[in-house]
């Protein structure tokens, strides 16, 4: 799966959030300053033909809603994320995150537990 430009991840972000949306939808529920709406439909325009998004049509306008799961493409970018930066290891990616104190030992002990749990699967 290729990677998402910014604005193409801020709305399949806001068709996540909302399961279902017009463009004027989108369009109002990202931040300012707003693009175009024309900008913001080129957008859904381009991730239905890459059959990211899909529509039901009502007239002459459309109601979007996602193809991609969510879950689908966070794990494809974190993957690859870990893979560039990390060597492939993510052992380096949370050992990044204790070093610069961003985890604190609760959520460590969270996270070990979660993989005790695991491992008696």
């Amino acid at each position: 799966m290729k990677k998402l430009t910014h604005k193409e991840e801020e709305v399949m972000g806001i068709l996540w959030r909302l399961e279902h949306a017009f463009v004027n939808d989108i369009l109002n529920a990202m931040e300012d300053p707003k693009p175009p709406y024309n900008t913001v439909s080129s957008i859904v325009r381009k991730l239905e033909a890459d059959g990211l998004i899909g529509y039901e049509a009502f007239g002459k306008t459309h109601r979007y809603y996602p193809i991609l799961k969510k879950e689908d493409y966070r794990a494809d970018v974190l993957e690859h994320f870990v893979d560039h930066f990390f060597d492939s290891s993510p052992a380096e990616l949370l050992s990044y995150f204790v070093k610069k104190e961003k985890m604190n030992p609760d959520e460590l002990n969270r996270l070990l537990e979660e993989i005790r749990k695991k491992g008696e699967m």
